[in-house]
This record gives C-alpha cells, sequence and structure tokens, in this order.
C-alpha cells in the first residue's frame, strides 16, 4: 500500500506533485490547502483524507475537520495541521502515524514507537525551504517513509 503525503500547497498544486501522487492507493492531506479545486483533483488520484489548517477559513472548508485518524491495514495513522495542536496520546491510543504539516519543513522521526512524519510544503516556497512531498510505504505492518523534494531551489 502506497499512501502520498502533501500538505500546505496554499492553493497550489504543482504538477511535480501530481506526478509523484499519482499510482497511489491513498492520499493525506495535512492542511493549508488553499482551495476546493486542489482537494477535487487529488481525489481524482486515490481516496482523500483531508485535514484543515490555519490558513482554510473560507466557506468550502468548514467541514473540513481539524484531525483525523484511518486505518490502512492493520497501521492507524492520525493527521493534524499544527503537530503543537495534538490532543491525543498517539502511543495510548494505538496510532503509529502522525502525519502533520504547518511549519513547511519536511522531517521524519520516531518518538515512543509512533512515527511523525511532516511531507513539508508542495506549495510555494517559503523562505530556503525545500518543496517537498513523501509517501509512506505500508505492506504487512511494516511502515517504510520517504520524503522527496519536487523541483529544484530556484523553483518559486
Amino acid at each position: 500500500m502506497r499512501v502520498g503525503l502533501i500538505s500546505d500547497t496554499h492553493g497550489l498544486l504543482r504538477p511535480e506533485a501530481l506526478d509523484f501522487l499519482a499510482g497511489c492507493d491513498h492520499i493525506v492531506h495535512g492542511g493549508d490547502i488553499g482551495n476546493a479545486a486542489i482537494l477535487e483533483r487529488l481525489a481524482q488520484i486515490a481516496p482523500l483524507t483531508v485535514v484543515r489548517g490555519n490558513n482554510d477559513r473560507d466557506s468550502w472548508a468548514r467541514a473540513i475537520p481539524v484531525s483525523a485518524t484511518l486505518r490502512i491495514g492493520d497501521v492507524a495513522l492520525h493527521a493534524i495541521h499544527d503537530l503543537k495542536e495534538l490532543d491525543i496520546d498517539p502511543a495510548a491510543a494505538g496510532v503509529r502515524i502522525v502525519v502533520s504539516g504547518h511549519s513547511h519543513k519536511p522531517a521524519c522521526g520516531e518518538r515512543d514507537g509512533v512515527l511523525y512524519i511532516n511531507p513539508g510544503s508542495a506549495g510555494r516556497r517559503r523562505f530556503s525551504l525545500p518543496i517537498s512531498a513523501a509517501e509512506l510505504l505500508i505492506e504487512d505492518g511494516a511502515v517504510r517513509p520517504r520524503i522527496v523534494t519536487l523541483v529544484g531551489p530556484d523553483a518559486r
């Protein structure tokens, strides 16, 4: 099972992001989407789980939850835009993966048996941070994360 992770598109869905997400079995968007058209396009690729970011304030975003938990086989995944607002103990809740966004900084690490992954920002470049996305390869309960840079350092 291949789960694509994208966040902080802020209204820009790059062709490189679409190419990367092609073939995913599921996509998780970590918030700061920008507009409903982004979700419509991502849903054409694979089933989609989305959380609302702090910049998703317009009427189209009102029905989007602040956090979401889903199961991929035997693996529970929890998504939230800003990790500082995490209001569960993932390990105690049986969650193996926490997906977040907000910082625009790609990051991946494990704490207390829980994988925390931020795919970074796939939208417009902010400061000198990379434009990135990520994937989770889940097979027989094993999880292999990978963060990828989508475009070179000169792209805006």
